[in-house]
């Protein structure tokens, strides 16, 4: 990481790098994280069921929810300072990018947008470039919409990229 404190997201990973903690994290507690896709990214962000139409993650005022150019002072900050969106979930807006588990095909979300409403794309099955979201602390506001999205070799490094886990839901029975 570039930026120390043990609050503050992990940052200058690449994509690969989050396979390798993925693994290994999997590995020690027998649970099965991963990135998330970037449909379930961008409907995390943008509040699931509970959307109230923002432009950032809980707010159409990026001041509110996140971390950017403006008030960053260069830097990541906390997780956590800021209101969370309609979910309860922190800083999906600036701070650092994240890693989705999709690779980037501007084809495949023509097809997609040509079928209208698709359900949970999974993304398509190779590419060059995986995606980011969510902006980061050194972006102008635009960058950090729940909509924009970014890419990355799968071996890039940044130390305005980091990742987030999903866990998905396994139900007892």
């Amino acid at each position: 990481p570039s930026f120390s404190g043990d609050s503050r997201p992990v940052e200058n990973v690449s994509w690969e790098d989050s396979q390798a903690f993925i693994k290994k994290l999997n590995e020690l507690t027998g649970k099965a994280y991963r990135l998330p896709t970037e449909a379930e990214w961008e409907y995390a962000a943008r509040g699931g069921n509970q959307s109230c139409g923002y432009n950032h993650a809980g707010s159409n005022k990026l001041k509110e929810v996140g971390w950017y150019e403006e008030n960053s002072h260069l830097e990541t900050k906390a997780v956590g300072l800021k209101y969370p969106n309609e979910l309860g979930i922190y800083d999906m807006s600036g701070n650092v990018w994240e890693w989705c588990q999709d690779w980037m095909s501007e084809e495949y979300y023509e097809e997609c947008h040509k079928q209208g409403v698709v359900e949970n794309p999974q993304g398509p099955a190779e590419g060059v470039y995986r995606v980011v979201r969510g902006g980061a602390w050194y972006l102008i506001p635009w960058y950090c919409r729940c909509s924009d999205r970014f890419i990355g070799t799968p071996e890039y490094r940044g130390n305005g990229i980091g990742f987030r886990l999903v866990l998905p839901f396994q139900s007892v029975g």
